[in-house]
């Protein structure tokens, strides 16, 4: 029903109406992804809640959504239950700064 609003909404608005629609289509796209990573696990909503802020797992769902969408730091900290925007970025750039110590030039890991 949503998705059937937000389409016509779309073919009756002009361009200068159109940032709520794709601000929606973004947010739409981070809750699927989201609900995917969360099947791969076998977790549901509790289980995110219930793990530390910085689990690794929690963390590779975080990178993932800095990556394929626009959501900010402050959305991934709430919809993931990590906190603070400026933990969130903090725990994202740790990981990267681990994986870019443990990497060769070839971006082979050294360390096996």
């Amino acid at each position: 029903m949503r998705e059937e609003l937000l389409a016509q909404v779309s073919e009756l608005a002009g361009p200068e109406h159109r940032g709520e629609e794709v601000r929606q289509s973004a947010q739409q796209k981070a809750e699927r992804i989201v609900q995917e990573e969360l099947g791969k696990l076998g977790w549901g909503v509790s289980e995110l809640a219930g793990c530390p802020k910085g689990d690794a797992r929690k963390v590779r769902i975080a990178e993932r959504l800095r990556r394929e969408t626009t959501m900010t730091l402050a959305w991934i900290g709430h919809h993931l239950y990590m906190g603070a925007p400026g933990h969130v970025s903090c725990l994202l750039y740790r990981k990267e700064s681990n994986q870019k110590q443990g990497e060769d030039e070839n971006g082979e890991n050294k360390w096996f």
